[in-house]
């Protein structure tokens, strides 16, 4: 039976007060005004009616004893809006040529659908009482297929699992990456307003590598001088079966070298120990093992000033060493949104 929405007034004023606090702070702490309105038992539209008084007056405007006041310059079903838009809704489908939602932009839509115009620090102070703050986004390739991406996390990944179960063997997700020396992330404490400076020795060189894990918590990697082509595939493979002692199935990209008829033939010649598959096209954010390159480039190489290739190689393969025998974090790049099918 589907449950009613509250008739808000026939709660008294304190009551109600307390009601329209407790609901504007959820929003305001990350709460879709959606799930707030069904946790509080009234409608959408009376949760959106909220936010548009708090905007115009902050707490003291849910005030249920005050009647009147300033009327908010946009009102529940245009809040409604605003927050339905940025929240469901990708800007290149507006006519947009940028991809991600700007303060600027949605005063754009404001202006133009409602014909308010609202400064970027108005704008801002709305979508934050919305619970909505500025995130860096997941990318994905225009090329990527969706269809692709579904059938993989719904048939083909949940097929290999099955599998993998059946042969006793184990999951690895594999990748190549290169590191640079003049790759820094990070940030510092100072003085406010004035910029930090670092120094760095502007050399630049840079070291290639491959790795795979586990949601198990198994981590192997290798270094390669030079170019990542199909032998030194092979040779990364070689290691992952070494001492192995159940079937190996490895999961990677599309890259050439995973393709090549040398790897073919090799993995046909060591079918009874393992087994080779490809994500689909343009998904990285599909595998695990990305997480490791983001680990390593942000929390090792990117806070230090890499003096030589020695230098680069040995902090690259100290961190690398240091994940090896931290199981716990390599099961944790198997908790992100995209990775978490996997775990």
């Amino acid at each position: 039976m589907k449950k009613r929405a509250m008739d808000a007034r026939k709660l008294n004023h304190g009551m109600l007060t307390e009601l329209r606090k407790r609901g504007v702070a959820s929003v305001q702490e990350g709460t879709s005004p959606e799930v707030v309105a069904v946790a509080l038992g009234v409608s959408r539209a009376t949760i959106y009616s909220w936010l548009a008084r708090f905007r115009s007056g902050g707490y003291g405007a849910l005030d249920a004893r005050k009647r009147g006041g300033r009327k908010p310059k946009l009102d529940g079903a245009a809040i409604r809006w605003v927050y339905r838009t940025v929240t469901e809704k990708n800007p290149l489908q507006l006519k947009f040529s940028f991809a991600l939602w700007t303060a600027k932009m949605v005063g754009q839509l404001i202006f133009a659908r409602y014909g308010v115009k609202m400064s970027k620090s108005s704008v801002c102070r709305l979508l934050s009482q919305l619970g909505l703050t500025p995130q860096r986004p997941v990318w994905r390739a225009y090329q990527q297929r969706p269809e692709e991406v579904q059938r993989w996390l719904q048939q083909e990944y949940p097929q290999i699992h099955r599998m993998a179960k059946k042969h006793n063997a184990l999951i690895f997700f594999g990748d190549e990456a290169g590191v640079r020396s003049d790759h820094h992330a990070g940030t510092t404490w100072a003085v406010k307003g004035k910029t930090p400076v670092v120094s760095s020795t502007g050399a630049r060189f840079g070291l290639n590598l491959m790795s795979a894990v586990s949601a198990q918590g198994e981590f192997r990697f290798m270094t390669v001088n030079g170019r990542v082509g199909a032998a030194q595939f092979i040779e990364f493979i070689k290691r992952l079966l070494h001492n192995a002692q159940r079937m190996v199935f490895l999961i990677v990209d599309g890259h050439p070298a995973h393709k090549a008829k040398m790897v073919k033939r090799f993995c046909e010649s060591v079918k009874d120990r393992f087994r080779l598959f490809l994500l689909p096209p343009y998904s990285p954010e599909l595998n695990p093992d990305e997480r490791v390159w983001n680990d390593l480039k942000n929390n090792a190489i990117g806070r230090q000033a890499i003096t030589t290739p020695q230098h680069l190689k040995a902090a690259v393969i100290s961190h690398l060493r240091f994940i090896q025998k931290s199981p716990d974090r390599v099961r944790a790049y198997f908790q992100n949104e995209t990775t978490k099918y996997a775990a």
